[in-house]
């Protein structure tokens, strides 16, 4: 591998989900835009999303106040309720910017009102959608509007490795840009840029099973920590309740839209149980959900429970979710029939690289949005629909403070080359492909939906081995893909063990068994991890 070429670009956005083309587009007319991604544009998480994107719409019915509430208390304390009130008091504007790009929402039948849906968490109907592929729609459209952009420049299936960082006379470090490694061509590219900003998902691989795909390696969160960014919140992994239970069926989502809509939750033996846990039942925040399934598995020794939608009369299920209807009649499941096989899977990462409103890091000229990024909005629990409005919000909320910062100078001193000199070609892949299974399986095993002290160091005590080990196999041997995704996934894995183990209760998303109360004296604050170097 060699550097192949070196490219300048004023901004540099890595991600092409919601928040990073959102950004992009934001930019592009004053700035040149570079976004990169590391399969093609649109393969990200935000193609997935089904359910919507909740906002205060209905001025009869809901109220900026109700949705405000209703996160702080999803979010179990740990809410940061300035940026709450900010992201909500923002939601309507954003909506109709996403309706101005061209997206399509659904109608109410037989309507020219938006038809809102209910999940769990909200006390209002407040989530518009694109029937059940909300994300896709979002997705279409902006990756249109983006290519046809004639100031915004896109690299494809380009993996980053290393945010490229400088001290300022010893003053804050600056983000001048990224080492990437270009998929194409096998070769290591340096981009330059005077603000870089990181959209880079979450890090939900680092699970054995998740809802969401193979880009959520949790990238920009391991460059951000390496560089120096502190990390906050990473012991809140959201696991989605209800994913498709099918052995072909990978990691397809059953969206909570379908129990916001009446779907009920029931065991292989008929009986519902939700309303063993909350009085909300199948509405309560997904937390609740997730571990109210996990303990009935474990104590009825089933694979998996079901979510029966199938009361509802045939026009109404292939109305509202002709997606899923037609994703399970594949698997031979006709949801309109019978009930769904469903069981939780690794499906948000509610703490990330620590940012302000505007999106600014601990770093000059590096930004962070969307899923990657610790804003203070969610705490403890994201409730459902919230992470699009966030995306959409926090990129309009940084394109607004580079577009209100003049471009500085050309950067004047070189940036050090990316140095192969000491490395070669590796034969021993296996020890990749062992160790990414490995570390999944652990974090799965020791770090999931429910947590106890002595799994916690057990997986602390395996990490650090595995850490080790990938370190000394990336000093010795070319990267590739893989290698990079697994280095970061395992600095990802030892920031959530860190952070799990600091966290003596139960709150929100984090639920340990050796501390199944709340501490509000002690714990009512995030858990910070400062960067590495």
């Amino acid at each position: 591998m060699t550097n192949k070429h070196s490219s300048q670009f004023d901004v540099l956005i890595l991600g092409s989900g919601a928040a990073g083309l959102t950004l992009a587009l934001q930019l592009a007319d004053k700035y040149s835009v570079a976004v990169i991604s590391k399969i093609n544009i649109s393969g990200g998480s935000t193609l997935y999303a089904q359910g919507g994107i909740a906002a205060v719409l209905d001025d009869e019915n809901d109220k900026y106040e109700y949705h405000i509430q209703d996160t702080l208390n999803a979010g179990a304390g740990l809410c940061h309720p300035e940026v709450v009130q900010f992201a909500i008091g923002q939601g309507k504007q954003a909506i109709h910017w996403l309706i101005n790009q061209g997206v399509k929402f659904t109608f109410r039948k037989n309507s020219q009102q938006y038809h809102l849906t209910q999940e769990g968490g909200h006390s209002q109907r407040r989530v518009i959608h694109s029937t059940d592929a909300t994300g896709k729609e979002l997705s279409t459209v902006l990756t249109k509007k983006v290519y046809e952009h004639p100031k915004i420049t896109l690299y494809e299936n380009h993996l980053a490795i290393d945010l490229i960082v400088d001290n300022e006379s010893g003053k804050q470090k600056i983000c001048r840009g990224l080492y990437v490694l270009n998929k194409n061509t096998n070769s290591i590219e340096i981009f330059q840029a005077h603000y870089t900003a990181l959209a880079t998902g979450g890090a939900s691989k680092v699970y054995l099973y998740t809802s969401n795909p193979d880009t959520s390696s949790g990238d920009g969160i391991a460059m951000a920590w390496r560089a120096g960014c502190q990390i906050a919140n990473m012991e809140f992994n959201q696991f989605h309740p209800t994913c498709l239970y099918h052995p072909k069926a990978k990691s397809f989502l059953i969206s909570e839209a379908l129990r916001g809509e009446g779907a009920k939750l029931k065991l292989p033996s008929g009986e519902y149980f939700m309303h063993k846990f909350d009085k909300r039942e199948e509405l309560a925040p997904r937390d609740i959900v997730a571990r109210a399934i996990d303990y009935e598995m474990k104590r009825t020794g089933s694979e998996h429970v079901y979510l029966d939608i199938s009361y509802k009369s045939k026009d109404f299920i292939v109305r509202h979710f002709p997606n899923i209807y037609e994703k399970c009649l594949s698997f031979g499941i006709d949801i309109t029939q019978e009930a769904i096989p469903v069981v939780p899977a690794a499906h948000y990462s509610c703490g990330g690289i620590m940012t302000n409103e505007k999106g600014q890091t601990d770093i000059k000229n590096l930004y962070a949005i969307g899923e990657t990024a610790f804003t203070g909005l969610h705490g403890a629990n994201r409730m459902a629909s919230n992470s699009l409005l966030e995306c959409i919000v926090f990129a309009q909320a940084a394109a607004k403070n580079i577009l209100s910062t003049p471009i500085p100078p050309t950067i004047k001193s070189p940036i050090k080359p990316w140095d192969e000199s000491r490395v070669t070609g590796s034969e021993e892949g296996v020890i990749v492909t062992h160790n990414w299974d490995e570390l999944r399986r652990v974090m799965w095993d020791y770090v999931g939906i429910v947590r106890k002290n002595k799994r916690l160091i057990q997986a602390k005590q395996r990490i650090d081995l595995l850490s080790r080990e990938v370190d000394d196999y990336y000093r010795q041997y070319k990267i590739n893909n893989d290698l990079i995704e697994l280095r970061n996934l395992v600095h990802v894995a030892d920031l959530i063990v860190q952070s799990a183990m600091k966290r003596k209760e139960s709150r929100g998303l984090h639920y340990n068994l050796d501390y199944p109360f709340t501490d509000d004296k002690l714990f009512l604050k995030d858990t910070i991890i400062k960067g590495k170097s």
